[in-house]
């Protein structure tokens, strides 16, 4: 929670989170599936209850592992589940955009069971004006609009070996297209002009992730992206600033 908030504080019109449904079925605001890199203990979300993960610690270690960086509030931050984050953000001052990436991995089969608790959080909050709700899942994506065709949802894709070929054929757009997404969130290693200029084309607003060079803010206005995800909010907004609007 620390986290968002800070981003917002330092101007980020928005944040990216990852979301797993935690044993007892509450969506769980976290990016692995185990807690050995996040909270560096044993543990896997998926057979823990979202209790036990909310007393998890996964600040302390940043504390430790970076003493010139280190901030008391930080050892106070415990995996939120995905209410926690959306009353943050309800109640924040400065609103922001939620794109609330859905992670089902190897647990394929609760995608529709994780789709139903977001809908369900994102109207119980009112925040349908402001949350994109992502995945590389593009069943999952395609569940959302199934449940509520007003959530704005976008679908995920990463580099493959054979990435030439894709960009080619175009099969991204197609199943972004397919699956009812209004926005294809490309990794920067494939977001180029002419993946750009045909997601635009076919009415699907590009996001490239996860950039933090200053240079990608000026390219991705000259190539009509709607958004950029990053790491460093702080620069990146630093320079948006000195960019002709």
């Amino acid at each position: 929670l620390g986290s968002f908030a800070r981003a917002l504080d330092e101007g980020a019109d928005g944040v990216e989170l990852d979301v797993r449904l935690a044993r007892d079925g509450v969506p769980v605001v976290i990016h692995d599936a185990s807690l050995q890199r996040t909270a560096l203990c044993e543990g896997v979300v998926a057979v823990m209850t979202s209790s036990e993960l909310g007393r998890t610690d996964v600040g302390s270690w940043f504390n430790r592992a970076h003493p010139q960086l280190a901030n008391a509030e930080y050892a106070l931050q415990f995996i939120p589940t995905l209410d926690q984050v959306l009353t943050l953000f309800k109640n924040h001052l400065r609103p922001g955009v939620i794109y609330v990436e859905m992670k089902t991995d190897h647990a394929e089969g609760t995608y529709v069971d994780l789709s139903r608790s977001v809908v369900h959080l994102v109207r119980d909050h009112g925040l349908e004006s402001r949350v994109v709700v992502i995945s590389f899942n593009l069943r999952a994506v395609a569940q959302i609009k199934t449940l509520d065709p007003a959530i704005r949802t976008g679908a995920l894709f990463e580099p493959r070996r054979n990435t030439l070929k894709i960009i080619r054929k175009h099969p991204m757009i197609t199943a972004a297209l397919e699956c009812g997404a209004e926005e294809i969130l490309l990794h920067r290693l494939i977001a180029n002009h002419r993946i750009v200029d045909l997601s635009l084309k076919s009415d699907l607003q590009p996001v490239v992730w996860t950039v933090d060079d200053p240079k990608w803010v000026r390219r991705a206005a000259s190539m009509g992206m709607r958004a950029i995800i990053t790491n460093d909010p702080a620069a990146m907004t630093a320079v948006s600033r000195t960019q002709p609007t």
